[in-house]
C-alpha cells in the first residue's frame, strides 16, 4: 500500500512518508478534479476542458490529450513512487466509450486512510450511528481534519460544487451537534471554540452568532470570578487566574508560603500576622489548633536537614531551627486526597520580618511542583500570589509574579504530570497591583508546551 496522503480540506497538500510533495498548479488542479469525481473515472477530454477550458474550435485533439497525459504522468509519479510494483495503482487509466468513440479516462483510487475527504466523511457517518460520547470523539476528529474550504482554488468550479456543498453541510452539522452535546453536558467551555468555528464559517448567520454569544454569557455566569483561563492541551493542564478567597477552593489542594523557620504563632500578630495566608491556614483550616498544625509540620520536616539554629538570645520569640529555602511539607487535610503544601520561600529575620528574593522564590516554586507531582494525587491546586504579601518580593510586580509562577509550573509539567488545573487566587488588594492586560499578553505568548518568547519571560 502506498504511503501517500492527500489533504484537500483547505490548502491542498500531498505527502509521502511524512514528506511534502510539490505539484505544479495544473497538476494540483488535476488532482482536485479527480477528487471531486468521488471515485468515478473522468474522460481525458473532460479533464482538458475543466483544467484549460474549451478548445477554440470546440474539439479535443491529440495535442490536447497529450497535455492531459503530461499532468497525469506527473501526478502518477507523485502518488506511485514505485511503478511496476505489486500494489494496485492509485491513479488508474481506463477506457471509456463516448459518443466520439473510445477514449482514455482516469480514476483516483484512495481510501479513507489516504484521503482526508473520505476520512472526514467516514468519521461523520460513523458518529451518526453510535453513542453520544463516542460520537463526540469522532466528530472532534473529523473537525481536526478541516483546515478551510474544501478543494481550494477550484471550490467554485461547476465540477466541484456538489462535493463542496455536501462537505460544508457535514461540517456545519458536526459543529452544531458538538455544540448541542457539550451544552447538554454543561461544558460550555468545550462548545465555545466549536461555536467560534461555525461563526467563522457562516459570518452572516445570526443564529450561529446568537449561539456563540449565549455560550459566552453562560461561561461568564458560571466562571464568575475567573479573570483568565489558559489551556495547555499537550501538557494536559490548565492555568486559571481568578479573584476570590483561597480557602474557598474546597475542591483543590492549597499552597501556603512560610518562612524558613516555619513559624505559626499569631498572638498579637508579632511573629505571624493573623490575616496572612499562614495565619488564615491556622485559624480557618486547623480551627486555631497550633499544636496540631505544628505536629504535622514537624512530621513532614523530620527527613529535612536544618541549615542552622538561632539562639534564644538572638530570636527570643518563635521557632529557631532554619530549613533550606524550597523546603516543602505536604500537610494532609481532613478531606481525603487534599493537602496543604507548606513551602518555605522567605527568610524569617531576627526582627521577625520575612524577606525573599526572585531567585529564592523560583527555587521554592521549583521544589513546590516537585512535591505536588508526588503528593498531589493529580487534584487541582490553588495558591495565592506568593511574594506579594508581608514577605513581598519587591523586585517583581504582580504580573511578573504570576508569570514566574506559570513559568516554573509549566516547565515542571513538561517533565511529568503535576496537576490538571493550577489556580492563582488573587485577593481584592492583589488586583490593584496586578496588570491583568500584562498577564493576558504573557499567556498569549505561550505555545502548547508552555514555551514563551524572550519578551514574555519573567525576570
Amino acid at each position: 500500500m502506498t504511503d501517500v496522503y492527500v489533504s484537500v480540506l483547505g490548502a491542498t497538500t500531498l505527502e509521502r512518508g511524512g514528506a511534502g510533495i510539490r505539484l505544479t498548479p495544473l497538476t494540483t488542479k488535476l488532482l482536485l478534479r479527480l477528487v471531486a469525481a468521488e471515485g468515478e473515472a473522468v474522460a481525458s477530454g473532460d479533464l482538458y476542458t475543466d483544467l484549460w477550458g474549451k478548445p477554440e474550435r470546440g474539439r479535443i485533439t491529440r495535442a490536447h490529450r497529450t497535455e492531459v497525459q503530461k499532468r497525469v504522468l506527473e501526478l502518477r509519479r507523485a502518488l506511485e513512487p514505485a511503478p511496476g510494483g505489486a500494489d494496485e495503482p492509485v491513479l488508474r487509466t481506463e477506457q471509456m466509450l463516448t459518443q466520439g468513440g473510445q477514449v482514455s479516462a482516469y480514476r483516483l483510487v484512495l481510501g479513507p486512510d489516504r484521503l482526508d475527504v473520505l476520512q472526514f466523511t467516514d468519521l461523520f457517518h460513523r458518529a451518526a450511528h453510535t453513542g453520544s460520547a463516542t460520537a463526540t470523539m469522532l466528530l472532534n476528529r473529523a473537525l481536526g481534519l478541516w483546515r478551510g474550504r474544501p478543494l481550494g482554488d477550484v471550490a467554485d468550479a461547476k465540477f466541484a460544487r456538489p462535493l463542496v456543498r455536501r462537505l460544508t453541510g457535514m461540517y456545519e452539522a458536526a459543529c452544531a451537534e458538538l455544540i448541542r452535546t457539550h451544552t447538554k453536558w454543561d461544558r460550555p467551555e468545550l462548545a465555545l471554540p466549536v461555536a467560534k468555528r461555525l461563526v467563522a464559517q457562516r459570518p452572516d448567520d445570526e443564529e450561529a452568532l446568537a449561539t456563540l454569544q449565549g455560550l459566552w454569557a453562560r461561561l461568564r455566569e458560571r466562571n464568575g470570578a475567573e479573570l483568565l483561563r489558559h489551556e495547555f492541551p499537550r501538557l494536559r493542564t490548565t492555568v486559571v487566574v481568578k479573584s476570590g478567597d483561597l480557602f474557598e477552593e474546597t475542591d483543590a489542594s492549597l499552597v501556603a508560603g512560610f518562612g524558613d523557620t516555619f513559624d505559626t504563632a499569631t498572638e498579637d500578630d508579632l511573629i505571624i500576622s493573623r490575616g496572612s495566608v499562614q495565619g488564615q491556614l491556622l485559624h480557618r483550616v486547623f480551627d486555631g489548633d497550633r499544636v496540631l498544625l505544628d505536629r504535622e509540620l514537624r512530621k513532614g520536616l523530620r527527613p529535612v536537614q536544618p541549615v542552622g539554629r538561632e539562639s534564644a538570645r538572638d530570636k527570643p520569640r518563635g521557632k529557631r531551627l532554619r530549613y533550606p529555602i524550597g523546603t516543602v511539607v505536604p500537610v494532609p487535610l481532613a478531606e481525603p486526597g487534599r493537602r496543604v503544601f507548606a513551602v518555605a520561600y522567605s527568610r524569617q529575620g531576627l526582627d521577625l520580618v520575612a524577606r525573599s528574593t526572585p531567585d529564592e522564590l523560583r527555587v521554592a516554586l521549583d521544589r513546590l511542583w516537585e512535591s505536588v507531582a508526588v503528593h498531589g494525587l493529580l487534584r487541582p491546586v490553588a495558591l495565592p500570589l506568593v511574594g506579594s504579601g508581608l514577605a513581598r518580593v519587591t523586585a517583581l510586580q504582580g504580573h511578573e509574579l504570576i508569570a514566574l509562577i506559570a513559568d516554573t509550573f509549566l516547565r515542571a509539567c513538561r517533565d511529568r504530570p503535576v496537576t490538571p488545573e493550577l489556580r492563582v487566587v488573587l485577593r481584592p488588594e492583589d488586583l490593584r497591583g496586578v496588570g491583568l492586560p500584562d498577564v493576558a499578553r504573557y499567556f498569549e505568548g505561550l505555545d502548547g508546551d508552555g514555551h514563551r518568547s524572550q519578551e514574555a519571560a519573567p525576570r
